[in-house]
């Protein structure tokens, strides 16, 4: 189980730079100079299959191993500490592009700063294998980062501080990202960047045909009516559905309340993930669908478990997986995921999920 804070705070820059009419810092972009980079944007449509596409938060994630973590006023000393690439969008687009099949590519859109944590993230996804067209640097804001802190069982958890995932979208959505929103094949959304820019990327994908499946992870705030109904999956853990519907997930019995409650409030499929008591799909007017997890060998790390699940039920979707299908793929993924340190390198290949999916 993690347990999440997040500090949307403001890049040290902006204090000299001039408001917009809303009231938001514009940002600047620059592009990397890296083999990411190198040529100019692809057609989407150029894969002979529709894309996967992220749009998202980038963080750099600050590893410190602990036996326990720290009462008010207390110092513990770490046993280990690096840093790693990740963010719930940068960890759902490394997950598609490594369980995507030949032929269908990973976008992610997100925005880092310029400067080393920016780097650290590019390389990660580059070398993941995801496609970088529209991911931009901020000058204006730090790349976003968070805290992770991770006992020995391994459960953890996370401050987030936001940096470029807040402070680096304009008002308006680019129109370059929208066009290949309109040519996705699914869409992954986070509540690690503005709600803003959510809203005019589920706009534009409804438009378009194209399913969307919105996280509910990161900010706590309300999601509105607006964002809800142009979601087709909205995707919670149980303590987040608590926290949406006012209303209490401490059994199965709870959480199916607790999913009519999203249903009434406007969205049709609610994808819950229970931890260690699996993972369930309520459609409305059907029965539940259940998934229990795939038993690991050991557990390492919970950071990312989340986000694989997220990506793999995705993946598994545009692949036109019949929904049973899809929860047993991305339980699969998730088993593979929490037996390795780190969430982008603990992001498992199509191969291992096949293998292991063949072993039950």
């Amino acid at each position: 189980m993690e347990s999440l804070i997040q500090i949307s705070a403001s890049p040290t820059p902006l204090s000299s730079l001039r408001l917009n009419n809303n009231g938001h810092h514009p940002p600047t972009h620059i592009s990397f100079a890296s083999k990411s980079f190198a040529s100019p944007l692809l057609s989407v449509s150029a894969s002979s299959e529709k894309p996967v596409v992220v749009v998202g938060s980038a963080n750099a994630d600050i590893y410190v191993e602990i036996d326990r973590l720290p009462k008010e006023g207390e110092t513990v000393s770490a046993r280990s500490g690096e840093t790693l690439a990740g963010g719930k969008g940068a960890n759902q687009a490394c997950c598609g592009a490594r369980l995507c099949p030949h032929g269908r590519s990973t976008f992610f859109l997100g925005r880092v700063g310029s400067d080393a944590h920016g780097q650290l993230i590019e390389d990660a996804l580059s070398d993941g294998g995801v496609r970088l067209d529209r991911l931009q640097r901020v000058e204006a804001a730090p790349t976003g980062h968070a805290v992770v802190m991770l006992q020995e069982n391994g459960q953890n958890s996370i401050i987030i501080v936001g940096g470029a995932n807040i402070w680096g979208w304009s008002d308006e959505v680019e129109v370059e990202d929208l066009e290949v929103v309109k040519d996705a094949g699914i869409v992954l959304l986070q509540r690690e960047i503005p709600d803003h820019v959510n809203l005019q990327v589920a706009q534009v994908a409804r438009r378009a045909n194209v399913p969307v499946i919105l996280d509910v992870g990161g900010m706590e705030g309300a999601i509105s009516k607006e964002l809800i109904n142009v979601v087709d999956i909205l995707s919670p853990n149980e303590t987040e559905l608590a926290r949406l519907t006012g209303m209490p997930t401490e059994n199965f019995e709870q959480i199916t309340h607790a999913a009519m409650k999203c249903h009434e409030m406007g969205t049709k499929q609610v994808l819950v993930k229970l931890g260690e008591k699996g993972s369930a799909l309520f459609i409305q007017g059907q029965e539940p669908i259940r998934q229990s997890i795939i038993t690991a060998k050991r557990v390492v790390d919970t950071t990312g478990a989340g986000d694989t699940f997220t990506a793999a039920f995705a993946v598994a979707l545009v692949e036109g997986k019949s929904k049973t299908e899809c929860l047993k793929f991305a339980a699969a993924a998730a088993s593979l995921c929490v037996q390795v340190k780190g969430a982008i390198p603990s992001m498992p290949k199509r191969a291992a999920v096949m293998k292991l999916l063949d072993s039950l």
